[in-house]
């Protein structure tokens, strides 16, 4: 899998394009999404330069949640593609089909969403 990474805060000598990255291991509700788009906004550019941080002093910690980062990362939540592979639950008819990924989802039918 060819990507992205982040590999520290700082600027864009942080990026890096790598061709060796390992095609993520499904769990039973997930579903693989091959992208042909992707955007770059403000979240991504304030958690690679550490805007996040409290301080100078705390920018190994730096991210939206709170919790310190690890690296190297792939960032980016902005994504259109289509679904290539799907886990045991998903019905296996949704292969093929071009989907908008939104990382703020957080109710589906008046139901909360749980996170694994």
């Amino acid at each position: 899998m060819s990507g992205v990474v982040l590999n520290g805060h700082g600027g864009s000598e942080m990026l890096e394009w790598r061709d060796d990255l390992p095609v993520p291991v499904l769990r039973e509700s997930d579903v693989l999404v091959r992208v042909s788009a992707t955007g770059v906004n403000n979240t991504d550019i304030n958690t690679r330069t550490a805007w996040y941080s409290k301080g100078e002093a705390e920018a190994d910690e730096a991210s939206w949640s709170g919790t310190p980062l690890t690296f190297p990362r792939i960032q980016g939540a902005d994504v259109c593609g289509k679904i290539v592979a799907v886990g045991a639950v998903i019905d296996a008819d949704r292969i093929g089909q071009r989907v908008l990924i939104e990382p703020c989802i957080r109710e589906a039918n008046g139901d909360t969403l749980k996170t694994p």
